[in-house]
């Protein structure tokens, strides 16, 4: 009889344990899914509902490799963007219990909207599905994607014809391309390869594996050490240009309320990176230290127009002549120059 009693006890005492970490958890997850849309900023703290706190002798927050015991939103362990945690809670009973969340980072400030005039208008093959657009004093070199009839071209600014056209194998889809010293290198959309070229006859040199994190070759850009790559996900991956297989940091690009994903084509400038935003009509200005969007340009417009009803003849090409922007897209018959208010 007193055995049936310590046995009942111990399943009421073990119920009561159990209904309690099940309110933790469900109480900590209704909090997370509250503050995912928010989100945060760098420097603030979490503050976990009491019915976490009063119950937990430890929380610690891991992500990836990394955990930390500290509530505050540290910039040297959270990235911008979303950061896909789990909080492991121990509680003061021993127990330890295990909560995913996202914990969405954005900027403090609200990225602007950066004024700019049209000075001028260049002729462009509206045959070419562009993929990658770099300039060079009036000197073009633009990588064009399709399936079957991919190829790199060189052409001067302004003219339809161009001087070099180097096409290539039936298997490559052609990609994102930038110039480093007297070569081009150019990302493939699918066949996880680079290709690196020279930049005056426009001849294959190498080739060289992406990084397995790299899972689409989309847009690339060269800041004057490293090469820049996207993916299409919310991240710019640097490489080392002596090793493209090699990345040496990412960025999570973010806003002041969202995060920008499918980042495409892009552009290195005066110490920031342009970025075009798939499907989109508009331009993203980041930061490259933090990939923090300082800026955007609204190209509605001029998409409209070159569009032709057709969604996939997108904006898709972004370069700098001097200190105004170059912008054309996917079998666009034009290239405008806009002149940054």
């Amino acid at each position: 009889m007193k055995l049936n009693i310590i046995t009942g006890l111990a399943n009421v005492l073990l119920l009561m344990s159990c209904n309690k970490n099940e309110k933790m958890l469900d109480v900590l997850a209704d909090y997370n899914n509250a503050k995912e849309e928010k989100g945060y900023h760098f420097g603030d703290k979490l503050q976990l509902p009491k019915e976490v706190t009063d119950n937990a002798a430890s929380i610690t927050i891991n992500l990836e490799d990394k955990e930390t015991s500290s509530l505050v939103v540290d910039p040297k362990f959270f990235r911008l963007g979303d950061n896909n945690v789990i909080f492991e809670i121990k509680t003061k009973n021993g127990e330890t219990l295990n909560q995913d969340a996202t914990i969405n980072v954005f900027t403090k400030n609200k990225e602007q909207t950066i004024p700019y005039k049209v000075v001028a208008e260049y002729l462009h093959d509206r045959n070419n599905f562009i993929e990658g657009f770099v300039v060079e004093g009036n000197t073009v070199y633009e990588s064009d994607g399709i399936e079957g009839s991919s190829q790199l071209i060189k052409y001067i600014l302004g003219s339809k014809v161009p001087s070099i056209v180097r096409k290539q194998p039936a298997k490559i889809f052609s990609e994102g391309c930038t110039i480093v010293g007297d070569k081009i290198y150019q990302l493939t959309y699918k066949n996880k390869i680079g290709l690196v070229y020279d930049k005056n006859t426009l001849e294959k040199l190498s080739e060289f594996p992406l990084p397995n994190i790299i899972g689409e070759g989309w847009g690339l850009t060269y800041d004057g050490k490293n090469l820049i790559a996207t993916d299409g996900s919310k991240n710019l991956y640097f490489l080392d240009v002596a090793d493209p297989s090699k990345v040496v940091k990412t960025v999570s690009v973010a806003g002041s309320s969202q995060t920008y994903d499918q980042l495409n084509e892009l552009e290195y400038h005066n110490g920031f990176i342009y970025s075009n935003v798939w499907h989109k009509p508009f331009v993203l200005k980041i930061d490259p230290a933090t990939g923090e969007v300082v800026g955007k340009f609204d190209f509605t417009q001029i998409t409209k127009e070159n569009s032709r009803g057709d969604s996939e003849n997108v904006l898709n090409g972004i370069a700098f002549k001097g200190e105004n922007m170059l912008i054309t897209g996917k079998r666009w018959p034009k290239i405008y120059e806009v002149q940054i208010q």
